[in-house]
């Protein structure tokens, strides 16, 4: 006898008038608040969080220019990226949440729990820069040397994905340049030091961003955890989300008590050590 299904999380969406902007964001689920930043030139929907959504409700954003938020007469910075997602917490009536953000999404988190604290629960993070841009990128990583462009092959499963949803889908070199263009953002160890929330720090084993500066983010942050997924790369939450999804959720459902580590010395005590 087969199990019955689970129903699927309930999804809404909507635009929202911030900073500007009308800017789209997607719910899935119910619960407490989530809060997902996807990467440079990803959006709402182009990756589900099932599990994530039976337990949270998720809630993915479309950054100025990407996906359905249409672009408007301003540089893109990563100040200003983090403004934005709190103006839009206010219009949703978010208080404080949980925060998951891919790559460029994960700066632009922590940027929000430096300026806003009182708005951040945890914060996982997958594929992010820490720092210097490099600093943190392998030089083998790089690839043969060519001009980018944004008909470029890099770019082309971004670029048919937004022409996809985009209000205006010639609009794709425009945006393509604007994030080209961003202003790098480098964390100093103080400000990483700062950051008092949980903090998942994850990458794949394959990424382009050094397992070294990961490892240096999870030593400056004072409550970091570390996860690195084998046989993963940079695009794991496009290619197979499946295998991050459960380790975010164990990272957002853990106690906020945590047991000690035990040690040689201890060894394993249940109750007390773990």
């Amino acid at each position: 006898m087969s199990r019955p299904r689970s129903a699927a999380p309930r999804k809404q969406s909507g635009y929202a008038p911030v900073s500007g902007l009308d800017m789209y964001y997607e719910i899935t689920g119910e619960g407490e608040p989530l809060v997902y930043i996807p990467a440079a030139f990803a959006f709402s929907g182009i990756t589900e969080f099932p599990e994530l959504s039976r337990r949270w409700r998720v809630v993915q954003v479309d950054l100025q220019g990407h996906g359905r938020t249409a672009d408007i007469d301003r540089p893109l910075s990563f100040e200003q990226h983090a403004s934005d997602i709190v103006a839009l917490m206010r219009h949703l009536g978010i208080g404080r949440a949980h925060f998951f953000g891919w790559s460029y999404g994960g700066l632009i988190a922590m940027l929000v729990a430096m300026r806003h604290p009182e708005r951040v629960d945890r914060i996982a993070t997958y594929g992010s820069l820490f720092g210097a841009a490099g600093d943190a990128i392998r030089p083998d990583k790089f690839g043969p040397p060519m001009e980018p462009m944004p008909d470029g092959i890099a770019h082309r499963f971004a670029r048919e994905h937004y022409e996809r949803v985009a209000p205006d889908p010639d609009h794709w070199p425009v945006i393509w340049k604007k994030v080209m263009d961003i202003a790098p953002y480098e964390f100093t160890g103080e400000q990483l030091a700062s950051v008092k929330n949980r903090v998942l720090v994850a990458l794949g084993d394959n990424d382009f961003i050094r397992l070294e500066h990961a490892l240096h983010a999870y030593a400056a942050i004072p409550n970091a955890e570390l996860a690195v997924i084998p046989d993963a790369t940079h695009f794991l939450p496009y290619d197979r989300p499946w295998k991050l999804e459960p380790i975010l959720a164990e990272f957002f459902a853990a106690p906020e008590e945590r047991l000690p580590f035990g040690t040689i010395a201890t060894g394993y005590q249940p109750g007390c050590t773990r």
